[in-house]
C-alpha cells in the first residue's frame, strides 16, 4: 500500500456549499437568503435573545433574592490522608503544598478536611480546618494552626 492509495471513504467527504457564484452553482442570485429583510443583509440577524421587540424572557421574569455564589469563598481542598507522605515532625505549610503538587493553586485560601487517617506527628498549617481533620491531627500527636 503506498500513500496515494489511501482515500476517504466513499460519501464521508462533502464539498462545501458555495454560495453567491452566480446562476449555474444553483445558490446565485439571493444565495440563499431568500428575499430581503433583515436576515438577507449583510450583518443582518438578531442578537441573542431577541424576540421581534416582545420583552424577552431574560426581562419579564422577575430576579430576587440573594446568591452568595459572588461572594462566596473558594477554598483548595486538602485530605488528613494527604499529609502522610511527610516526615515525621516536619511543618507543613502551603508553600510546601504547593511545591509537592498537593494543591495546584490556593484560590481564597486551604482547607484541610477530615478524609482517611493520619500516621505522622507534623504542624500544619493552613487557612480553615474542619473539626474532624484538626481531631485526627491532634490524635496523631500534632497540631493544627490556622494561617
Amino acid at each position: 500500500m503506498k500513500l496515494s492509495d489511501i482515500y476517504p471513504a466513499p460519501g464521508s467527504r462533502k464539498k462545501p456549499k458555495r454560495v453567491g457564484r452566480g446562476p449555474g452553482s444553483g445558490h446565485g442570485t439571493r444565495a440563499t437568503r431568500g428575499n430581503k429583510g433583515q436576515k438577507a443583509r449583510s450583518g443582518g440577524g438578531v442578537r441573542r435573545g431577541f424576540e421581534g421587540g416582545q420583552m424577552p424572557l431574560y426581562r419579564r421574569v422577575a430576579k430576587r433574592g440573594f446568591n452568595n455564589a459572588r461572594f462566596a469563598k473558594v477554598f483548595s481542598v486538602v485530605n488528613v490522608e494527604d499529609f502522610n507522605r511527610f516526615e515525621d515532625g516536619s511543618v507543613v505549610d502551603v508553600q510546601v503544598l504547593l511545591k509537592e503538587g498537593i494543591v495546584k493553586k490556593i484560590n481564597d485560601g486551604i482547607k484541610v478536611l477530615g478524609r482517611g487517617e493520619l500516621q505522622k506527628k507534623l504542624i500544619i498549617k493552613a487557612h480553615a480546618f474542619s473539626k474532624s481533620a484538626v481531631e485526627k491531627i491532634q490524635k496523631a500527636g500534632g497540631k493544627a494552626e490556622v494561617v
